[in-house]
């Protein structure tokens, strides 16, 4: 049986952590990367959220690619061919992925998250379920970049981009890391999934649930940043925010002071008046026609797309050529 292979391509860098997280404390006005979400609590809270009634786009997905799975395989694999390496962007406990390879049937699974650290028992598993496919986990921050190493993918790959995380981007750099998964593609295929634009009041409950399950996962953050920057954020001094922003098409997340406070970190503070907010995550929500106008501008043809009966989310397919 084969043994997967593990790749740390970015070396986490505490330092460099502590000093994007506390320049974005000190900011005006002041954000935070949603990457600081996940410690080992936060990533916890969010498989609970996905558990949530109100957070449909975990489970919308789900059954969008076990009701259409032949027709999204078949669409795979006439853009990449068959037999294609996966390519798992975010790849967590590789469960998505895992239940693709029924009908893709991929030579090479590669699981690409931040820390190759979090892939060791979630590949160790699947090897053992699949001992003749070759698994190869890459430790890669693909926020900043996305590009792999020369030869790691010598046939045409399937990117598989789920979760509709493409929506924690700006259009902008939505824009150019969908160019760079159309490269590392090699002329193979791009299968991913949009949260679609639909009603506030149908938006913002998957993001402030009645069991404050969202609020505890974005309060969360404080406590990280007082380990990371050793910084003394009190829990208790801030409140969950979740709001749609109608001009650009998102949901975003803040922290809000309950009162006037400041926060004091080695090196540095910062005072926040009563109500003013740390910005914390957006998710922006697409047309579907906007996503697949994107698409092309990135370099993707033959787009084809699968929806739940609401149109609430969208799974799509696209090839390089």
């Amino acid at each position: 049986m084969r043994s997967p292979r593990f790749l740390q391509l970015d070396r986490i860098d505490h330092t460099r952590l502590a000093a994007e997280a506390s320049a974005g404390v000190a900011a005006q006005p002041a954000s935070v990367s949603p990457k600081f979400f996940y410690d080992a609590l936060g990533s916890r809270l969010f498989d609970a959220i996905t558990e949530l009634p109100a957070y449909y786009p975990t489970r919308t997905e789900a059954a969008i690619l076990a009701d259409h799975g032949p027709a999204i395989a078949a669409a795979v694999q006439a853009r990449a061919g068959a037999g294609a390496s996966l390519v798992d962007l975010g790849a967590g406990s590789c469960a998505k992925a895992a239940r693709l390879f029924a009908t893709l049937h991929p030579q090479r699974y590669v699981a690409v998250d931040i820390s190759v650290d979090y892939l060791h028992h979630a590949l160790a598993c699947l090897q053992r379920e699949h001992p003749a496919m070759e698994m190869i986990g890459v430790g890669l921050d693909f926020s900043a970049r996305l590009a792999l190493p020369a030869g790691l993918l010598d046939d045409p790959a399937v990117i598989f981009y789920p979760g509709s995380s493409i929506g924690n981007f700006s259009p902008g750099d939505a824009l150019r890391l969908l160019r760079e998964a159309h490269g590392l593609s090699g002329g193979g295929a791009l299968l991913i999934g949009v949260d679609l634009l639909k009603p506030a009041e149908r938006l913002v409950p998957a993001y402030d649930d009645e069991l404050g399950v969202t609020a505890a996962f974005n309060l969360n953050l404080l406590n990280h940043l007082n380990r990371l920057i050793g910084s003394d954020f009190q829990v208790r001094d801030w409140r969950h925010v979740a709001l749609f922003n109608a001009a650009d098409s998102r949901i975003e997340m803040h922290l809000e002071a309950r009162q006037a406070i400041t926060v004091r970190w080695p090196g540095g503070e910062r005072r926040f008046a009563a109500g003013e907010r740390i910005h914390t995550e957006n998710s922006c929500k697409w047309q579907r026609s906007d996503f697949e106008a994107l698409l092309r501008d990135a370099g993707w043809r033959q787009v084809q797309a699968w929806t739940d009966a609401n149109s609430d989310f969208a799974v799509l397919v696209a090839g390089a050529n």
